[in-house]
């Protein structure tokens, strides 16, 4: 025999309350509407069929969305030949400095000593960085005069240019 579980409930004892009128059923359409969570499943790969007559006349379009334009793999590095690239000094002296080490300056210049001919774009270089250098020594006070004023007062120029000769 199959067993049966108790139970707590005890059976209408007594006379039943009054009858109530029974209930309307809700409409579905009433209250709030469902939550519609996200597209329905397979809806990127699905295919539209808005009517067969259309489909035939236009190709299959692509359910995928954003930029179909091809991405190039490799990283190019960028081209700045309009913009050189200027070092920055944090004083005139510096800059000073780095204008009168500079290789490229300094064969430009022997090559313009020794005659020979340079391009348009390096003489422009030539004639902005010597109007710099210029301009940086006058800043700073110094000039090509004093310059040769401290070569003569340096003492050993003064001992090289003795001549051993007048002494004897």
């Amino acid at each position: 025999m199959a067993r049966v579980k108790k139970s707590r409930k005890i059976g209408q004892i007594g006379t039943p309350k009054e009858s109530r009128p029974p209930r309307k059923p809700k409409a579905s359409h009433e209250g709030k509407p469902k939550k519609h969570k996200g597209n329905p499943s397979g809806s990127r790969n699905s295919v539209e069929s808005s009517g067969p007559a259309e489909t035939n006349q236009r190709q299959h379009k692509d359910p995928r969305v954003g930029s179909k334009k091809p991405i190039t793999l490799v990283a190019e590095p960028k081209a700045s030949a309009n913009k050189p690239i200027k070092p920055k000094y944090f004083s005139p002296r510096q800059e000073l400095q780095a204008i009168e080490d500079s290789e490229k300056l300094s064969t430009l210049l022997d090559q313009l000593d020794d005659g020979e001919k340079i391009s348009k774009a390096d003489q422009h270089y030539v004639d902005v960085t010597l109007a710099r250098h210029k301009e940086l020594c006058d800043m700073l006070g110094i000039s090509q005069e004093s310059k040769e004023q401290q070569n003569d007062d340096d003492p050993f120029e003064r001992f090289e240019a003795i001549d051993i000769n007048k002494l004897k």
